[in-house]
């Protein structure tokens, strides 16, 4: 899928993912402080990728993991500090919102601490029922003696 407004194009091929910038973004934003490149890289994967571009430069980010079917979960989004104030922020969102495969879905989520007003525009709110859901959360996950105790506190498998 792609959308053009003016010079900027919104793009889902994966080809037009520029991870350097991805990354560089990512591993100093609030939520994900410190990301390894490769989990980066591997979310991208792992997800339907909506790269914002200023002709062939990368200027913005969104991802959206879901089954197509039922439920979707939108993070990662961001527009480059120099390129906000012109309304990008929002015609991503719209792009995002308009993809073909996200139609229908029962319910989205996100979690953010500073772009409520953003997101409200698109249909989102405050969880009507906060009791109905759990987390497991590791905000410090990205940390050397987290990723320590991932690795070592699995639970062992046995086959057979």
């Amino acid at each position: 899928m792609q959308w053009t407004q003016g010079e900027f194009i919104v793009t889902c091929d994966p080809e037009k993912q520029d991870l350097e910038v991805i990354h560089g973004f990512l591993s100093q934003s609030y939520w994900a402080k410190g990301i390894p490149k490769e989990t980066v890289r591997r979310s991208i994967r792992g997800s339907l990728c909506f790269a914002l571009l200023h002709g062939d430069k990368q200027i913005g980010f969104a991802r959206v993991i879901s089954d197509l079917a039922t439920i979707a979960y939108l993070g990662d989004v961001f527009v480059l500090d120099e390129y906000r104030g012109r309304g990008l922020s929002k015609w991503l969102m719209e792009c995002v919102s308009a993809h073909p495969d996200l139609q229908g879905l029962r319910r989205w989520m996100l979690a953010t601490s500073d772009a409520h007003g953003l997101y409200e525009k698109y249909g989102f709110t405050a969880l009507s029922k906060p009791h109905l859901f759990m987390e497991r959360h590791n905000p410090s996950i990205y940390t050397s003696d987290a990723e320590q105790v991932v690795t070592t506190d699995r639970p062992k498998t046995s086959s057979g």
